[in-house]
């Protein structure tokens, strides 16, 4: 069994490094992080598919060309490699992120 808080991982944010997102599980092909930006969300396509699903805060998912506004609760889906960011979010915005699958992706 494995318990894992919010509070807990939020105050090991930001790592020594300056990174705003911190590992918190992987079994098989399943790795958890929470991922908490401010300012702006730097990333980039990721290489395997992936869930978010909000903690707080609010602001705008921008996927593949779409953006759509998102909350706490919400769950969002990327299919690997396809640009995705969260924009104009809130200060206190804080997301759970699950990758899984194989590298290119599972089959659609």
């Amino acid at each position: 069994m494995v318990r894992l808080t919010v509070q807990e991982l939020l105050e090991k944010l930001p790592t020594p490094e300056g990174q705003r997102f911190i590992p918190a599980f992987a079994r098989d092909t399943l790795e958890v992080e929470l991922y908490a930006p401010q300012g702006t969300d730097g990333q980039q396509p990721h290489s395997r598919d992936e869930v978010y699903i909000a903690i707080s805060g609010t602001g705008i998912f921008f996927c593949a060309g779409e953006r759509t506004e998102f909350g706490p609760g919400d769950f969002l889906q990327v299919p690997a490699k396809l640009e995705h960011r969260f924009e104009n979010f809130s200060e206190d915005f804080v997301t759970w992120v699950f990758f899984y699958g194989p590298s290119s992706g599972e089959l659609r």
